[in-house]
């Protein structure tokens, strides 16, 4: 058997999920670093930080890995992927990775390509904050702060005092801040498999950042998702190909080096079915990556190889067209103070790091193991529990099933996931 060496990078639900994806492949010998329980079960952790590129470089030239699967943003915008030089890698160059980690450069690329976006302006400078406010003051405030900021750079207010504090923090913080119109709308999230010779979308996909049930509360790193997201209609998946994936494509594709991984799409669909773009990441978002993994089935491997070959335009594999919703566990406190430390009841680590999928499983996050085993809570998001059925009504009843046998003191979950596309919620009753 040809044997192939993939290097994963990260630790959390996403890159769980990613792991079990590539190792339904026979000949994927899988490390990750720094990885959790899970990968550490499925294949070789190794004590690298993601965000070590040196330490990451030395690693996969020390286990000759044939493919480096990159996880979170941050090491790509610190230039991983320029780093391996002619190693395999899914995940684009750090020009590209900017487009995440700026949001001034990714709204002159949207310009460029000519991808629709709400009207923004640019501010470097404090002294034109105010009629930057002034152009936008129908409506509340959009203020997003330049540079990584782990999805909490980003405010919405009708308040001027509090927009105009943010955005100055901002422009103090990372040099500039973008000010743009409120779209009204529903978002949805579409991931792009991408590289130079083509393109891939897989189903539109919904996250619930907001904390609270019925979206309340501040925002998260994403409490759920589901796939497909029924807002995403034929039609307007239509529109989101050829007003924004091909010109974006297009555009990525005459660069010196080319795109090269998953391309997340951000979409905002108004009430004329018109997708706009809400924000572009560079990876895999968590939770969209635990329901839309599943679906590339045993061809992970494949998909990502012929990504970083680029010859994804080779690869005919199907998608998989089942329902899918996942839900975070997340531990007391979060998101602003997140108690840790706890022990999980319930939570069997040998049979949930699997590679192959029943109807419901669990994704290990901010999770680690005590002296003898126990599985103990570790970050703000703990796990999420997956569901996949012939409905997305199958998939909920699925997921929350397998939650319910989980234990963790204080925590917290939201009891809704789904409900803006029809699933039914009887404990909300």
């Amino acid at each position: 058997m040809d044997v192939r060496r993939v290097l994963l990078v990260g630790s959390g639900g996403r890159e769980h999920a990613l792991a079990m994806a590539l190792t339904q492949d026979s000949r994927v010998e899988l490390h990750t670093a720094p990885g959790n329980p899970a990968t550490g079960r499925l294949g070789t952790n190794h004590p690298v930080g993601a965000g070590d590129v040196k330490g990451l470089i030395a690693l996969t030239e020390d286990l000759d890995a044939h493919l480096v699967v990159v996880g979170p943003e941050a090491p790509l915008c610190d230039g991983l992927a320029d780093a391996l030089g002619d190693r395999l890698c899914f995940g684009p160059v750090a020009a590209h990775a900017a487009l995440e980690g700026s949001k001034s450069f990714a709204k002159e690329a949207m310009d460029a390509a000519g991808v629709p976006t709400a009207e923004h302006v640019i501010v470097r400078r404090a002294g034109v904050l105010g009629d930057a406010l002034d152009r936008f003051a129908d409506h509340p405030w959009v203020i997003k702060q330049d540079g990584l900021a782990g999805g909490k750079g980003v405010l919405v207010s009708d308040n001027r005092e509090q927009a105009e504090a943010f955005a100055l923090s901002a422009i103090a913080t990372s040099g500039s801040v973008v000010i743009e119109a409120f779209l009204p709308g529903e978002e949805a999230s579409m991931l792009v498999l991408m590289d130079g010779s083509g393109y891939r979308c897989l189903p539109a996909s919904q996250d619930h950042k907001r904390v609270g049930e019925g979206d309340e509360g501040p925002n998260t790193g994403g409490m759920g998702a589901y796939c497909p997201a029924p807002v995403v209609t034929p039609d307007v998946q239509a529109k989101v190909e050829s007003r924004i994936v091909a010109p974006m494509h297009a555009h990525l594709s005459a660069q010196e080096v080319p795109y090269r991984g998953v391309l997340y799409v951000g979409l905002m669909i108004d009430e004329h079915g018109d997708p706009y773009v809400v924000e572009f990441n560079v990876r895999f978002g968590d939770p969209e990556c635990q329901v839309t993994m599943p679906l590339l089935g045993e061809h992970a491997l494949d998909w990502f190889t012929a990504v970083a070959q680029d010859r994804l335009s080779e690869v005919q594999h199907p998608i998989g067209d089942s329902a899918l919703l996942t839900v975070v566990l997340a531990s007391e406190g979060y998101p602003s103070s997140a108690v840790t430390g706890r022990a999980i009841s319930g939570l069997d680590l040998d049979t949930v790091a699997t590679a192959e999928h029943g109807r419901a499983w669990v994704n290990l996050a901010g999770v680690k193991e005590d002296a003898d085993g126990t599985p103990i809570s570790s970050g703000g998001r703990v796990l999420s529990v997956t569901g996949m059925g012939g409905s997305l009504q199958e998939a909920a009843d699925l997921a929350y099933a397998c939650l319910a046998g989980l234990g963790l003191d204080g925590a917290h979950h939201r009891r809704d996931i789904g409900a803006r596309a029809g699933v039914q919620h009887p404990a909300l009753n």
